[in-house]
């Protein structure tokens, strides 16, 4: 059986409540999307990108205080972000930054389809840029190296149970050890290949071959009982559902 569509992780920012509503129906009227937070301002946004990680970010430009793009210049890995906003003559400089899109408000399903089509496109030409894989390669993804106490670190994949965020670092344990390294759980699971390793929680990262039981809202592995978090649960379950008999 093949694969369910992976889940990509979005952020709504815009100011005014009927516009994020329109963004958050638009996405609900299609597959392949979870909706992380929704931001009336620019400071709630970067709270936001810290705690959930989103793989994209829909932005109103004129917001009170602090405008999207000034957010974004301020963002040293920015996700991948589609303009939504009712001024054009910024156009030039959305694209000068890199964004995916640009939306003029207000703006039709097909028309932001279209906008989700790109990304698409780019997360395509980052996964053939930087394949998923633990040696990098994803024929051969059978270990990782990590910093721990001064020391580059072999782990063997096979040997991960979990990934548990402490802090301004990652814990990574295995069957017999812990290992401490200062790495954000975004890097940590761009070395996790995707089809064995999940992140359930914004604490958590789970080898999904590690699972003993799963009841109600909690993850039990052989040591350690993990909380699903409800913004990774729908992802979550799609995996799950892929693998029922």
């Amino acid at each position: 059986m093949s694969s369910p569509e992976k889940m990509i992780r979005c952020l709504i920012v815009d100011d005014e409540a009927p516009a994020r509503r329109v963004v958050a129906k638009y996405l609900s009227d299609l597959s392949g999307y979870e909706i992380a937070a929704e931001c009336k301002n620019a400071f709630e946004a970067m709270e936001a990108i810290r705690e959930h990680e989103p793989q994209l970010i829909f932005l109103d430009i004129n917001m009170p205080k602090l405008s999207g793009l000034k957010m974004l210049e301020s963002l040293t890995d920015p996700p991948l972000v589609i303009i939504t906003t009712a001024y054009r003559e910024y156009a030039v400089e959305g694209f000068e930054m890199n964004v995916v899109d640009y939306l003029h408000k207000p703006f039709s399903l097909p028309r932001f389809i279209q906008a989700l089509n790109k990304v698409h496109e780019r997360l395509t030409q980052r996964s053939n840029d930087h394949p998923a894989g633990m040696s990098g390669s994803k024929s051969d993804p059978g270990f990782i190296f990590l910093k721990h106490e001064g020391e580059m670190i072999r782990i063997e994949v096979k040997d991960i149970d979990y990934v548990e965020a402490v802090g301004d670092y990652v814990q990574v344990v295995t069957s017999s050890n812990k290992y401490l390294s200062h790495l954000s759980m975004k890097k940590t699971m761009a070395l996790l290949e995707e089809n064995h390793f999940y992140r359930v929680h914004k604490s958590f990262i789970i080898n999904l071959s590690k699972i003993n039981s799963i009841s109600g809202n909690m993850i039990f592995l052989r040591s350690k009982s993990i909380p699903i978090g409800g913004n990774f649960r729908g992802g979550f379950m799609e995996i799950i559902k892929s693998h029922m008999g």
